[in-house]
């Protein structure tokens, strides 16, 4: 079945004002990431290898200059001479190839197969891309947390502290007392010490993901739609992820390699051409020279290389084709892992609310229990570390839920700027690719919007 990708506008709408939400943090890592940009180089790359192998259908002209010296020794009744000639040659050659089996033709789908294959490795780390701005603004929002917590925590303590030596001055409570709330205090600021370090660490990986520091988070975002059940989910994952498409076309583009290779070892055939001025320096004579003509060649024998460029092209599309299995099934793996993952933590979600819930009452009414002397402060020390660490699970299953989610929309090639619906210039790739797909040549008018195209990609 089909499942609707693009997240509702109110899911990342923000919740404070001047906020960043979710999409503010996908859009910052979509526009500033330089691991987009090279694999966008990279596959521009392999959009000019379409030009470079339709070049071999076209001819091929060259200017030449050249000078040769020659020595002629000649005998006649005894007596021997020898001539020297000074040869030189400037005009134009052609070669054209007329004739090949189809293997030129061949090179060239192969080389679109792996254009194809380029553009859907591009898609798999846009991918990675989100997700980890995913992971990066939902750790913030974690450690954010945490901090306000272990504040929390150390007043909540401070004051027990507090109530504690004053229990102690009117002797209803012993020094022991005392000594257990400075000790959990103590602890508590180390807590907090360890949790403002947590949120500097995760501040830095948020700057490296998305391109700037994180202000003050939206909080959290509401969950995408889901895969009804696992089985809906791999079967749009097989159809849909980059990575299994990216192997698909790997593996045609191999069987087209294989082919061409079996063609290359049959006859071709070109036509040559030359024209130019042929002249005798130590003479006076000189020619205006035209020639053309046609060669038919076939490769019999190069050492072997023959044959083990065949076999080793059939190994590769061998390889491609386990490859190709090998992807499918990772893929449906990391589908039921993130599925489980995400149900696990919707289920922890709801016990440790539950918890939290509990905790909550309890402590209250231990506090109270305590100042009526029915309860000792190790008690209520007791009941305070329950609550914070239910409150501290809570905010953790949070983070959880919600990467889990996205993570699950990554395996099935969902997570996409696209998809999502992003407030963004989306890259097209077939831009760059329709300008050079016929190989212009330089003086051309589409060579020239070439050059205005890299010319911005540069300013970039």
């Amino acid at each position: 079945m089909a499942l609707a990708a693009a997240v509702a506008l109110g899911s990342f709408a923000p919740q404070q004002a001047q906020a960043e939400n979710m999409a503010d943090a996908l859009v910052g890592a979509y526009n500033s990431s330089g691991l987009l940009e090279q694999n966008r180089a990279l596959l521009r790359a392999a959009d000019e290898d379409v030009a470079i192998s339709l070049s071999a259908l076209r001819p091929v002209i060259a200017w030449t200059t050249s000078v040769s010296r020659d020595w002629t020794e000649s005998g006649v009744g005894g007596f021997s001479t020898t001539r020297s000639n000074t040869n030189f040659f400037t005009g134009l050659t052609l070669d054209l190839l007329i004739f090949d089996g189809g293997a030129s033709r061949l090179s060239t789908q192969a080389a679109k197969e792996t254009v194809l294959a380029t553009r859907q490795a591009l898609v798999a780390i846009e991918q990675q891309i989100l997700l980890r701005a995913v992971a990066a603004y939902m750790n913030v929002l974690l450690q954010s947390e945490n901090v306000q917590l272990s504040l929390n925590n150390v007043r909540v303590l401070g004051e027990e502290l507090r109530a504690a030596q004053d229990r102690f001055e009117v002797g209803e409570v012993t020094r022991t007392d005392v000594a257990l709330a400075e000790s959990r205090l103590a602890a508590a600021r180390s807590n907090l010490a360890s949790a403002r370090g947590g949120l500097v660490s995760a501040k830095a990986e948020y700057t490296n993901a998305v391109g700037h520091a994180p202000g003050t988070l939206a909080g959290q975002p509401k969950m995408p739609q889901r895969a009804a059940n696992i089985r809906a989910a791999e079967n749009l994952a097989v159809r849909n992820h980059p990575s299994v498409l990216s192997a698909q076309h790997q593996v045609s583009a191999s069987e087209l390699q294989v082919q061409s290779t079996s063609k290359r070892l049959g006859p071709s055939a070109s036509i040559q051409a030359d024209i130019g001025l042929v002249e005798t320096w130590n003479s006076q004579n000189y020619n205006r020279d035209a020639g053309i003509g046609v060669a038919v060649r076939q490769p019999i024998y190069q050492g072997g290389a023959l044959a083990a460029n065949l076999r080793r092209s059939m190994a590769t599309r061998d390889a491609t084709r386990a490859n190709l299995l090998n992807v499918q099934r990772d893929t449906i793996q990391e589908v039921n892992n993130a599925f489980v993952r995400l149900e696990v933590a919707r289920a922890s979600l709801v016990a440790t609310e539950e918890r939290v819930r509990a905790a909550q009452v309890a402590f209250d009414g231990i506090r109270e229990e305590a100042t009526l002397g029915a309860r000792t402060t190790l008690d209520v020390l007791t009941a305070e570390q329950e609550l914070l660490d239910a409150q501290t699970s809570r905010i953790s299953d949070l983070t959880e839920r919600s990467i889990a989610s996205y993570e699950l929309l990554a395996t099935q090639g969902l997570l996409t700027a696209e998809r999502l619906g992003l407030g963004v210039q989306i890259y097209d790739p077939t831009i760059y690719y329709n300008l050079v797909k016929n190989a212009p040549s330089k003086v051309s008018r589409q060579s020239k919007e070439l050059d205005r195209v890299l010319k911005a990609l540069g300013k970039q």
